[in-house]
């Protein structure tokens, strides 16, 4: 088991429930500083984005962000330096997408996570059908691959899913692309009750997590929550301190 899976079963089965936010790397602002600060708000992971310039999954705030972290000369290289530097309490996940792993190379991508310290990977576009070989690379790195769950899979999808996940398994809580929404969507707990009795990880609800309230509504049925737009949204229009009252909101309201 490593750090990130061993890190989040520890805390799910001391009753806590998991908070992981996320933040754009290379964004202006986005530096090692601020991790570490947003990790002491008490997440228990913190997911960064390394930006690419063809999102599949994100939404318009996470592609504002992106493209403005691109403009401002972000790299893979330069987010995964960041992430060292920040020598952060919780583990790091990284989001990115298949284009940039693969223009890497997926070994020498995995060695890059590995020296940077990163705890997990997620690649939104590399479905469970093409991700053996790049599941098996990553535990030879001892990089958790998180899958994603999504509302409407299939039985056999989901088996799939749950089989092969590392770390925890991101249910995706609506049908689309990230962003903020008011409610929790009902197919939310569809996911996750479709998946509680197929594996023992933590199960983390993410996508359309857009307030303290959704969140603890989410935590009601799975183990924790992913918040991302919101914490961009709050980053862009008012700063780190801000992004940081907005954060220990959402660790309060699920504790």
């Amino acid at each position: 088991m490593n750090h990130l899976e061993r890190v989040l079963r520890g805390a799910r089965d001391d009753g806590r429930k998991l908070f992981v936010p996320y933040l754009t790397g290379g964004y202006p602002g986005v530096d090692a500083g601020l991790l570490a600060r947003l990790a002491g708000t008490g997440a228990d992971a913190v997911e960064i984005g390394i930006p690419h310039s063809d999102p599949i999954m994100d939404g318009g705030v996470i592609q504002r962000a992106s493209s403005e972290a691109l403009e401002a000369g972000a790299t893979p290289a330069s987010v995964l330096a960041t992430v060292a530097e920040a020598s952060m309490t919780a583990p790091s996940v990284v989001m990115t997408y298949v284009n940039p792993v693969e223009r890497r190379g997926e070994a020498a991508f995995l060695d890059d996570l590995r020296g940077a310290g990163v705890a997990g990977a997620i690649v939104p576009d590399l479905p469970v059908d093409e991700a053996d070989g790049w599941i098996a690379r990553a535990a030879e790195h001892e990089v958790d691959a998180v899958l994603l769950a999504a509302p409407g899979a299939s039985t056999e999808r989901l088996e799939a899913i749950a089989a092969r996940s590392h770390g925890f398994v991101y249910c995706v809580a609506v049908y689309g692309v990230t962003g903020a929404r008011s409610e929790l969507a009902e197919v939310a707990r569809e996911v996750v009750d479709a998946l509680r009795p197929r594996t023992d990880l933590p199960l983390l609800v993410g996508v359309g997590i857009g307030t303290p309230e959704a969140a603890a509504e989410a935590c009601a049925f799975a183990d924790g929550v992913i918040v991302g737009t919101a914490m961009m949204q709050a980053l862009i229009e008012g700063g780190p301190d801000e992004l940081l009252r907005l954060a220990q909101s959402f660790r309060a309201a699920i504790t």
